[in-house]
Parts: C-alpha cells; sequence; structure tokens
C-alpha cells in the first residue's frame, strides 16, 4: 500500500505542473516536497472552452508560512458587479490547485469575480505537522476578506492523523476527523461569506475507496451540521449508476457518456473528468452570485 501512495503522490504533482504549464500567466504552481507525507489522490485538470477574458487576480502558493504574490483587494459592495467584483478565494491541497485555474476561467465568463489561488500539494487536514491548513486560513481570511470560499481537503486524508494513531475505520478517528472539518468550516462559513466544500469520488480500488468513504461520510455529517455549506458532490458525481466506481459518466455539459478517469491510477481525474467537476463548482458559485444580486447576463455582455 506504501508503494500505491507514494505513486500517486508522484501523479499528483506531475498533473499540477502540467497544467501550470499550460496556463501561463494564471497560475504558478510548483511540484510538491519530496518530504510530503502519505499522498492517496488528486484531480487533473486542462482548460477548454474560451471563456470571456475579464482579468482575474491569481495566487498560488506551495509553501508556508512565505506567503506569494498578494491579491489586491477590492471593497466589494453587496451586488457584486464589474466594477467592484466578488471576491473568491480557493484554497486546499493538489486537487485545489489543479481545478482551480479552469474554474477561475469560468469565473471570469460571469464579469463580476476576482480570484486567489492559495493550495499546497500533499496538504490535507491530517498532517498539520506538514502543512496546518487552519493556521494558514487564520491568516488569509482576514487579510483577502473573500465574499465566498472554496476549498478541497481529502485526497491527502485517509491515512491517520498526526498525533492520533487511529485508523481511519476507527470512532477516534472520525471523531478527530469530524473536529478538524468542523472547526475549519466554522471559520470559513463566517461573517457573510459562503463556503464551498468540494469532496472526494471514489477509488478504483477497494481498499482505498473503503478509506476515502470514511472521510466522506464525516464530511457530509459536518455539512448537515452547518447549514449554510454548500457541497460539491463528487463522489456521486463520478460514479456509476450503481452508486459504484465509474469509468465513464454523463458530461452535464452536453449529456454525452465520456471516459472521467486517468489511465494512470483510475483514481484521478482526466482532462474531461476535470472540466465537469469545474463545471459543477462554478455553477455553485453562479448561483451564490445571483442570491447576492449580480446580473450575470448584463455582467458577461458588458465584458463581451
Amino acid at each position: 500500500m506504501r508503494r500505491v501512495y507514494r505513486r500517486r503522490r508522484v501523479v499528483a504533482a506531475m498533473v499540477a505542473l502540467a497544467v501550470a504549464v499550460s496556463l501561463i500567466g494564471l497560475a504558478k504552481a510548483l511540484l510538491g516536497d519530496d518530504s510530503a507525507p502519505t499522498k492517496i489522490a488528486s484531480a487533473a485538470l486542462t482548460p477548454a472552452a474560451t471563456m470571456l477574458s475579464v482579468p482575474a487576480t491569481t495566487e498560488v502558493t506551495t509553501t508556508l508560512p512565505a506567503l506569494a504574490t498578494e491579491t489586491t483587494v477590492v471593497d466589494a459592495g453587496p451586488i457584486p458587479t464589474p466594477s467592484d467584483p466578488a471576491r473568491v478565494y480557493i484554497a486546499g491541497d493538489s486537487d485545489a490547485g489543479s481545478f482551480a485555474p479552469f474554474v477561475s476561467r469560468l469565473f471570469r465568463a460571469t464579469g463580476v469575480v476576482v480570484t486567489t489561488v492559495d493550495y499546497k500539494v500533499s496538504s490535507g487536514l491530517a498532517r498539520p505537522d506538514f502543512f496546518d491548513w487552519p493556521a494558514r486560513l487564520s491568516v488569509r481570511i482576514p487579510k483577502l476578506n473573500p465574499d465566498i470560499v472554496i476549498v478541497a481537503f481529502g485526497g491527502n486524508d485517509a491515512q491517520p492523523i498526526h498525533g492520533l494513531n487511529k485508523q481511519v475505520d476507527t470512532p477516534e478517528w472520525r471523531a478527530e476527523y469530524a473536529k478538524r472539518v468542523g472547526a475549519v468550516m466554522d471559520l470559513l462559513a463566517n461573517d457573510g461569506r459562503t463556503l464551498i466544500w468540494v469532496g472526494v469520488p471514489n477509488d478504483n480500488q477497494i481498499d482505498t475507496t473503503a478509506r476515502l468513504k470514511v472521510q466522506d461520510e464525516v464530511v457530509r455529517a459536518q455539512v448537515g451540521t452547518h447549514p449554510g455549506v454548500v457541497f460539491i458532490d463528487s463522489w456521486n458525481i463520478f460514479s456509476g449508476l450503481d452508486g459504484g466506481y465509474a469509468q465513464y459518466v454523463v458530461d452535464p455539459r452536453d449529456g454525452i457518456s465520456k471516459s472521467v478517469r486517468s489511465d494512470v491510477d483510475g483514481f484521478h481525474l482526466n482532462t474531461t473528468g476535470a472540466e465537469i467537476l469545474a463545471f459543477h463548482i462554478a455553477r455553485a458559485v453562479e448561483s451564490d452570485l445571483v442570491s447576492r444580486g449580480a446580473d450575470l447576463a448584463a455582467a458577461s455582455s458588458d465584458t463581451g
């Protein structure tokens, strides 16, 4: 199993680098640290459809405590407009770093969003000794003052939690992970912010899927106690009609069944799969923008 973890960490780093090279000027992504802890999986992403070209500010970081180039924070009003856009902060592991570029490009089509991307390869909530996300977020949230936060923690978390020494399927693990997830939700879904939590998909290996399932259940339970959190159900999106692992799913953009998993290890999303995930995330953001009073049709027309 250790060999599987190590192989997937390398794949995730390679995917992150490939996305960075393909999106010049959008993100400055680096490969993960060789000293990183166990890596289970992350999603791959490349850009697709042509989007409207409204400038979006993007920040990418791969180290702590050093910060990347700062985003200029706009003093947004209650209704997002092209001149006074909503601030969106995307944070998390390499999954976040993978879908963020494409999601950010979709956001540009709204004409009313400015984006900051902040991710660390092989990070999560299980290993704060490697990367402490609660500490990071406690600094970034007051500084950036985002209206919408999108997080992806999971690909690295289905492992024993640092300091607990309990396996994923134990009550102790569930309780501790729930505590950590809940604390992050409490921090982010506050002060009028909208939190969009991107869940993990399943895996083609039974043992890995079993651990990811426990993690997914804990996150869902916390979403249930945090009614303001929007949950992106990646598990369901990338499962078959029987609820199990699927190589092919229907693309909601055109209704055609397509391969969505990478040939490398069966877990990672290929280009199409990553675009589908980004599509669902972007729809959730657009819904939130409308609830804030944004006129997306008018904004897109103004920037076209």
